[in-house]
This record gives C-alpha cells, sequence and structure tokens, in this order.
C-alpha cells in the first residue's frame, strides 16, 4: 500500500470507500427487507444514512480543494471491475442476512485497516489527527456489524447432525 502523504489524497480515498459503503449498505437494506429481515435491513439504512452524512461532510470539506483521482475499483464490495447488473442481482438473490453482515463486516474492517495504517505512517500531524477521527468512525461501524453478526445465526442446516444414520427421525443436536 502507498503512504498517503497528504489530507487531499486522504479525502479522495476516504471518499470513495463513503461512497462504495453508501450504495452498498442501501442494497442490502433492500434485499435484507425482502428477506423480511427487519433487524439487519434496519442496521444496513442506519449505516448507509451514516455513510451517506460522512460523504456530504468529506464533499464539503474539499469544496474547492483539488483531490486527486484514484482508481475506484479498489473500494468496490462485491467486484473489482465494472458492476454488471446480472451478476450482482444474482449474489443479493441468493445472499443470506448472515452472509451480508460478513460483507460488511470484511469493507468495514478493511476501511479502519486503511485509515489506521495512514494514521501510523504519517508524518503530518494533522495527517495524522484526521486519519485517526477516521479510523474511529470505522470501528464504530465495525462494532455495530459485529454487534448484529453475533444474534444472527447462520443459515446452513448440517443435516448429519440432525438424522442419524439409517433413521429418518430428526433428532436435536447433542
Amino acid at each position: 500500500m502507498d503512504a498517503v502523504r497528504s489530507a487531499p489524497e486522504l479525502y479522495a480515498h476516504a471518499i470513495a470507500i463513503e461512497r462504495e459503503a453508501a450504495e452498498r449498505y442501501g442494497e442490502l437494506s433492500s434485499r435484507m427487507k425482502e428477506l423480511g429481515n427487519a433487524a439487519v435491513a434496519e442496521l444496513f439504512e442506519k449505516l448507509g444514512a451514516m455513510e451517506a452524512e460522512h460523504l456530504q461532510t468529506l464533499e464539503r470539506r474539499t469544496d474547492g480543494v483539488p483531490v486527486p483521482a484514484l482508481r475506484l475499483d479498489q473500494y468496490r464490495w462485491l467486484d473489482a471491475g465494472a458492476p454488471e447488473t446480472t451478476a450482482r442481482e444474482l449474489v443479493y438473490r441468493f445472499m443470506t442476512p448472515r452472509a451480508a453482515l460478513l460483507i460488511a463486516l470484511d469493507a468495514e474492517k478493511r476501511a479502519q485497516s486503511f485509515f489506521e495504517y495512514v494514521q501510523r505512517t504519517a508524518s503530518d500531524p494533522a495527517l495524522h489527527a484526521l486519519a485517526k477521527e477516521m479510523a474511529i468512525e470505522e470501528k464504530e461501524h465495525v462494532g455495530m456489524v459485529e454487534r448484529l453478526l453475533e444474534a444472527t445465526p447462520d443459515g446452513n442446516i448440517d443435516w448429519s447432525v440432525l438424522y442419524r444414520r439409517g433413521d429418518r427421525r430428526p433428532r436435536a443436536p447433542s
């Protein structure tokens, strides 16, 4: 990972991260509503609103500041190339609430790690402080997703545990 050496550079990365997160949380919230999982849908809706608010704040802060262009594909949650509507819809169609939370957790942890890296490597105190602020926000998001993930069961059933060999009657797992 290349070192981030200036606030405009950090803002460019932060804007890309927040934009992607706001869009994905909106999609994930809609899918969880379709599945009837109100708790996960509500969390994604809340996180999407937070990410959109962060994005607006970053855009206001950088109004009139030359922000470098970045390769945006490095921030995509589900695909590294151009988004294929059909492929993304297929992923969402088969996505369980737990899988959606794991995708969100991975993205939030990557963002947190990035900002912590910038914080550790920044020689400019202002850049260090800005990266620290952003890392703290991402850490809060990680915690929110982790808490709901702990309460969300895995949708996979281990049928071998439920049935004894040669027995057609289900039994309780031991």
